[in-house]
């Protein structure tokens, strides 16, 4: 069996919590991403309904938002630590704290299934261990729970004490108290699904068909993105109708309103500084039309390739691709363009509410090297701005270090730019619902 991977014994189907169990292990021992494991592990237990799948998704993304303050209530009980449980037995217990403390799941239930995991990689006496150790857990959750006032606030309170000291500091700088704990507290629900449709004239049309094809799932039009349809309980986006007619695409609203904010124009030139996966580009493409040009970098060739595969669905497509680390300056690229896109490679904090594993990972050290990065690359990508025209510099966090500080510093290396109308943004998860952005308008002088 592989390392840091619960299970319940090959002649027993997995469950909802033995996947969700399985996830928070590859996630802590492996250093998985969270939706990448789980789509993963869900792809294997076919067997599970829509239902189950559901709770799995829940107790993954709830329980890596949790994960420090439940260890915390687990090691109470623990005489030796919770640091003296590995990982195939923590990952069990801490999914089963979670439903103790968070759900309406019945504590035999949530206790059961947990300890019968940990007896399949631990024997039983590990497993009568796991089953003292949650029994007091479970009494001392009914307790609180029956004498809270606001389960919810009880619920934020976890969440907050759950965020490092140093990113919760580094948040405080960037935004009122009051704000901080709103925008931790957004990370307690699965954020929707994000489509982008290609024409938005074509969105309440899309909505409707999409509802008539998946009744069971609800589809809403975005709050800030003309392109956004935001979906819920449908399942594998892929399967729904327009996927491969190329109708649409996958992309979180908050994306797709950062792309928008370049404000390419049908004939102009563009460059996608830092292109990933291509979705922004997608956005920049469609506006340009036939008529305009868009240039697409990054680091990976690998990435520009599938970039390329993913566009051609759409019917759109890049002028050039060029694979380029702007940090160091290797990489070719000639030229100016009217427009330069920059979604600089951050943190991700912005990105809490889909990704709790940032928690776990994120470093104060990464508040000075990642800084440092986006600068080199922003002052770079600059100098193919025509003059005249305008740079944007995105980047998925809503910290100063990589917002502000970054473009402070930028327009004092650089005299030929200056802020553009708009000037500085941010999105935010508990007011417009999308990611954590923040959008900065340069023009070039």
């Amino acid at each position: 069996m592989k390392r840091g991977t619960p299970a319940r014994g090959a002649a027993t189907p997995p469950t909802a919590r033995d996947v969700a169990a399985r996830v928070v292990a590859r996630v802590v021992e492996e250093q998985s991403f969270a939706a990448a494991a789980l789509e993963g592990e869900l792809g294997r237990a076919v067997q599970l309904e829509a239902r189950d799948r559901a709770l799995a998704t829940e107790l993954v993304y709830g329980t890596l938002r949790v994960m420090p303050w439940l260890l915390g209530e687990i090691g109470r009980h623990v005489p030796k630590g919770i640091a003296s449980v590995d990982e195939r037995v923590r990952a069990p217990m801490v999914v089963a704290a979670y439903q103790l403390w968070f759900t309406r799941v019945p504590a035999f239930a949530a206790v059961s299934e947990a300890v019968e995991a940990v007896r399949h990689v631990r024997g039983p006496k590990v497993a009568a261990f796991a089953n003292a150790v949650l029994r007091r857990v479970s009494e001392r959750a009914a307790r609180e729970r029956e004498q809270a006032k606001d389960p919810e606030a009880m619920r934020e309170r976890a969440v907050v004490e759950s965020t490092p000291a140093g990113l919760r500091a580094a948040l405080a700088r960037a935004m009122p108290e009051e704000e901080v704990r709103a925008f931790l507290a957004m990370g307690t629900e699965p954020p929707p699904v994000a489509l982008r449709v290609e024409r938005a004239e074509e969105r309440d049309a899309w909505i409707e068909k999409l509802r008539a094809a998946a009744p069971g799932a609800t589809f809403e039009p975005g709050r800030v993105s003309p392109l956004a349809i935001l979906a819920r309980g449908a399942g594998r986006p892929q399967s729904l109708p327009g996927w491969s007619e190329g109708a649409w695409t996958v992309q979180e609203e908050g994306s797709q309103v950062a792309a928008l904010a370049l404000g390419a124009r049908e004939g102009e030139r563009v460059l996608d500084a830092c292109a990933g996966r291509g979705n922004k580009t997608g956005v920049l493409a469609r506006a340009v039309g036939a008529t305009g040009a868009v240039d697409a970098c990054d680091t990976s060739p690998t990435k520009l390739t599938r970039l390329q595969e993913d566009l051609a669905r759409l019917g759109l497509h890049v002028r050039a691709t060029h694979a380029v680390d702007w940090t160091v300056g290797s990489g070719e690229v000639t030229g100016t363009y009217d427009r330069v896109l920059v979604d600089a490679p951050c943190t991700g904090v912005g990105t809490l509410r889909r990704r709790p594993e940032i928690t776990l990972r994120l470093k104060e050290q990464d508040l000075v090297d990642k800084p440092r990065a986006q600068l080199a690359i922003a002052s770079r990508a600059a100098d193919h701005v025509r003059p005249g025209g305008s740079l944007v510099y995105v980047v998925c966090s809503v910290l100063r270090e990589e917002a502000e500080d970054v473009i402070d510093a930028l327009l004092r290396a650089r005299t030929d730019l200056r802020r553009a109308e708009g000037g500085d943004s941010r999105l935010l998860p508990h007011v417009q619902g999308t990611d954590g952005y923040f959008v900065a308008r340069l023009a070039k002088t």
